[in-house]
């Protein structure tokens, strides 16, 4: 892929993704299909309980644990700065059992977060067209397990949402990777410029901190799975920073 298509298509997929542009068309998608339970989850009862007392990473503390040139092996990192993300007010989402995964497309939560970073990589190999962004969300005490909560319900009950006059669909829980304290993870659809493009999310539960990762492939929808030496390298960063 050419660069300069491959640095359009990367701008594209961020923004159409954080919801900060009119790329996301609507999808006539709205069926709330049965869906079943993932072969296997890091549920809460076998997750590793949050310290109530723990308080989150501040600003700096969330920089200093987020992934950076050279943390990840075959990966540009790119900071998206704080003006360029949706705000982290959540917007109510239809139907309201779907609110979590509204909330998280935003890179946003209920509770809602301190503070958080976002970053996007790109694999230094051209010819690979996945998109990767991911967030730090500083959260005091309990509150990212609530967090954790919230989105593991959603993802079995939630198959398609309306959010801020946009339309999702396609959503699939998919089995959590053994990660952190304990992780959620799912498929949606987003629309853009009138085509859908799947995505893979994988949120993970880091102490009081949330990760989310997900991942977009503009060219080939079938392979959205998010690279597991990201999220290996973003969790080492962020175990050893806390």
């Amino acid at each position: 892929m050419k660069s300069g298509v491959r640095r359009a298509v990367a701008a594209a997929a961020v923004v159409a993704a954080l919801g900060v542009t009119t790329a996301c068309g609507g999808s006539s998608e709205t069926t709330d299909d049965a869906k079943k339970p993932a072969a296997s989850e890091k549920t809460s009862a076998s997750a590793k309980p949050a310290e109530e007392g723990a308080k989150a990473l501040t600003a700096a503390e969330l920089e200093n644990a987020v992934v950076a040139a050279g943390d990840v092996k075959g990966y540009k990192v790119e900071k998206v700065g704080k003006n360029d993300l949706p705000p982290t007010e959540s917007v109510p989402a239809k139907p309201a059992a779907c609110q979590p995964l509204a909330d998280m497309f935003m890179f946003s939560t209920r509770p809602t977060a301190k503070d958080r970073v976002v970053r996007t990589l790109m694999a230094t190999d051209e010819l690979d067209p996945k998109v990767t962004s991911l967030a730090l969300l500083a959260h005091d005490g309990a509150d990212a397990a609530e967090v954790m909560k919230g989105l593991r319900t959603a993802s079995k009950n939630c198959t398609a949402y309306e959010h801020v006059d946009y339309k999702y669909s396609g959503v699939k829980e998919r089995p959590a990777p053994d990660a952190g304290d304990e992780a959620v993870s799912y498929d949606l659809k987003g629309v853009i410029d009138g085509d859908k493009v799947p995505m893979t999310f994988i949120v993970v539960r880091s102490g009081s901190t949330v990760v989310a990762f997900y991942t977009m492939n503009m060219l080939d929808s079938s392979k959205t799975d998010v690279p597991q030496v990201i999220v290996d390298a973003q969790l080492a960063k962020l175990e050893k920073a806390a």
